[in-house]
């Protein structure tokens, strides 16, 4: 082959492999870009009908407001964790002080973050801080509801439909034979 020949191929050959590589990483650029998009921008584009499931995320100890209130002043630690439950954080440096933390991420709804703080002096209540607590009521309402399924249809066939499958055969139980007779030694000589 002459050099020439190898030359115009290598002319052609080259540029368009070049530009096949060029539109190839720009279609990946592209793609990529295009799968970085935010699902909920996509689910809300699409009226609903798209929605990612995002799992209820409970943490922590529910403390209400008729548990607080029910703790007088001055109680013993035991009587506090008998109401309140075992605390969520404990320190070795803070001795006297507990923590009840409570987290509660659904989706569709604002978090809930609350926090009960319970100091002691010596083995007694001093006093108790805590955020804006609800009612046992209130968060039960707060909680999420069951989805309303459709009324299930009644289960009944037809005998229409039930001849349309055969009668299943009578189960006929074989009988064992019976248990060979063995013999034993004497147990006394």
């Amino acid at each position: 082959m002459p050099p020439s020949y190898c030359r115009i191929k290598y002319m052609i050959f080259v540029p368009t492999l070049r530009r096949f590589a060029a539109l190839f990483a720009l279609a990946s650029v592209l793609s990529l870009a295009a799968g970085c998009g935010s699902l909920d921008k996509a689910s809300n584009s699409v009226a609903g009908i798209l929605e990612p499931y995002r799992m209820e995320i409970v943490q922590g100890n529910v403390v209400s407001r008729e548990q607080v209130a029910a703790i007088p002043k001055g109680a013993s630690r035991a009587q506090v964790a008998a109401v309140l439950g075992t605390p969520l954080l404990t320190s070795v440096f803070h001795a006297d002080r507990w923590v009840y933390a409570f987290s509660l991420f659904q989706q569709g709804k604002p978090g809930q973050l609350r926090q009960v703080t319970v100091y002691f002096k010596g083995d007694t209540l001093d006093h108790i801080d805590a955020d804006k607590l609800p009612t046992e009521s209130e968060f039960v309402s707060s909680l999420r509801t069951t989805v309303a399924l459709p009324a299930a249809q009644p289960l009944q066939a037809t005998e229409q439909a039930l001849a349309k499958f055969p009668a299943p055969a009578p189960k006929t139980v074989a009988s064992a034979p019976p248990p060979a007779r063995t013999s034993y030694p004497p147990l006394e000589p």
